[in-house]
């Protein structure tokens, strides 16, 4: 079993990321990732799984998630529906303790790894309430009396998109990297995992229009990677030639997902040399008039 992160062929990491998350199993401190939508935030956790050879427990955070959520819950609602119509003993209260992500790693035989999925969402004090348990990596069960305790200190990685703060007490315990949008020549690597055998000048020519696109500042919400894969599957879906990406940005609701945004790129515009014009394949058609006054 590796005990090295490495990029993989299903996923492609800096090698500012990839030191990053070594730094994270050799010292056993949580790693907080943020960084623009469709960096790879949450895909790092499941590659790092895939690499190290270890299963990956995913605890997805809401507004209303608790830190207790991760480690156990206490399943109030089953014993008292058992305890009035079925045959179990509910006097054995620990058939109703359910395992949260957390719990289930620190109870593995093996090392996982945890996702912490957008840790952020949850209220601000969520992140002080796990400190212990991940400083002490045990936790009381206190309806049962009992303490579980780490076998195995997992690789936890945390994302965040930065909607609140985090608490200086919690960042402190931790390690921190921001996943930068790549460039060209990272995401010409991305592209290829997706995509070995795209033709390089569809390749060249989708570049160039992304880019501009994430260029052109009318825009607030720029395309992201994850759109762009989906781009590039429209466009040798419809059978799109490289030298008509000169002219237009053919399916530009794919990249674009704001009205306002979309009505920014109804001009023309020349970024990076690049001569293309955004408007032709999104025409706003006026509307009809109904006849009535």
């Amino acid at each position: 079993m590796s005990q090295t992160f490495t990029d993989s062929q299903e996923y492609v990491a800096s090698p500012e990321l990839t030191e990053i998350v070594n730094i994270a199993l050799d010292l056993e401190k949580p790693l907080i990732i943020r960084g623009e939508p469709g960096t790879g935030k949450t895909l790092l956790a499941k590659a790092a799984a895939n690499v190290l050879g270890r299963d990956l427990l995913t605890w997805h955070v809401k507004s209303t998630t608790k830190a207790q959520d991760g480690l156990y819950v206490y399943d109030t609602v089953q014993r008292l529906n058992d305890s009035r119509f079925g045959d179990n003993d509910v006097s054995d209260i620990s058939q109703y303790i359910k395992l949260g992500p957390l719990g289930l790693a620190f109870q593995s035989e093996q090392p996982v790894v945890v996702l912490i999925d957008e840790v952020d969402k949850a209220d601000i004090e969520f992140p002080n309430d796990l400190l212990h348990e991940l400083d002490a990596m045990s936790f009381l069960v206190s309806e049962t009396g009992k303490t579980i305790t780490a076998k195995h200190r997992p690789l936890i990685i945390i994302t965040s998109n930065a909607e609140k703060e985090l608490p200086d007490a919690f960042l402190r315990r931790c390690l921190f990297h921001y996943i930068s949008f790549p460039d060209k020549s990272l995401m010409t690597e991305i592209i290829k995992v997706h995509y070995p055998d795209l033709e390089k000048n569809l390749l060249a020519q989708v570049l160039e229009a992304f880019y501009a696109l994430r260029d052109f500042e009318g825009i607030s919400k720029p395309p992201s990677t994850s759109e762009l894969i989906d781009w590039i599957s429209a466009l040798r879906k419809s059978g799109i030639a490289p030298k008509q990406l000169q002219k237009s940005i053919p399916f530009l609701g794919v990249l674009i997902k704001k009205e306002e945004d979309l009505k920014a790129l109804q001009q023309p515009v020349k970024k990076r040399g690049w001569s293309g014009v955004f408007r032709l394949f999104f025409i706003v058609e006026e509307p009809k008039s109904s006849g009535i006054s």
